[in-house]
């Protein structure tokens, strides 16, 4: 029996990156670590290696973070650290970055529920004050904010037309003559 042999179709004047490396769309520093995090989670599922991390791990991972968060423009070669610290370093970035709320106004329901709470339990005038003050500023509340109210009418232009000539109409003119010293 004889198989046949395919050859796909090669484009000619394509040109082919150097390296892997180079094939690689730029990441983000988080984009990275969640790409190194999956890869290493799915080698580790594939082998049935578990990744347990251990203290030094640990430690290394958040020296990571703690050296990124300091300065987060600097390029870090993640492919020098054990995949155990990889794996924490991941779990770290996802959970920070992970929404607490999923609707703002959500987030705005509390803030104002805590205000409340504190003008209403606070042991001081001062504290009650401030609670009430950031109350006030809550947009919506408004309590302090200077409000000013425009009308605009719109009239055609015969109207206006009228409405000068009647006001020009009722200004009273007086002539004042000027003393000349001769």
């Amino acid at each position: 029996m004889q198989m046949d042999v395919l050859v796909p179709e090669i484009e000619e004047n394509i040109p082919l990156p150097a390296n892997a490396a180079e094939a690689l769309p730029t990441l983000t520093a988080e984009q990275e670590i969640e790409m190194r995090a999956r890869t290493i989670k799915l080698i580790s599922d594939l082998t049935g290696t578990p990744l347990t991390p251990d203290e030094d791990d640990m430690k290394v991972a958040k020296e990571i973070a703690t050296s990124h968060l300091k300065d987060p423009k600097t390029r870090i070669d993640y492919s020098k650290y054990p995949n155990e610290a990889m794996a924490y370093l991941a779990g770290m970035v996802a959970q920070s970055n992970c929404a607490i709320v999923e609707d703002l106004a959500d987030l705005k329901q509390y803030v104002v529920n805590k205000l409340v709470y504190e003008v209403e339990h606070a042991d001081n005038s001062k504290v009650r004050i401030q609670a009430l003050a950031k109350l006030g500023e809550i947009d919506g509340v408004d309590a302090f904010k200077k409000r000013s109210e425009v009308t605009h009418q719109i009239k055609p232009i015969e109207e206006v037309e009228k409405e000068l000539l009647d006001v020009l109409e009722n200004v009273e003119y007086a002539v004042i003559e000027s003393k000349n010293a001769d």
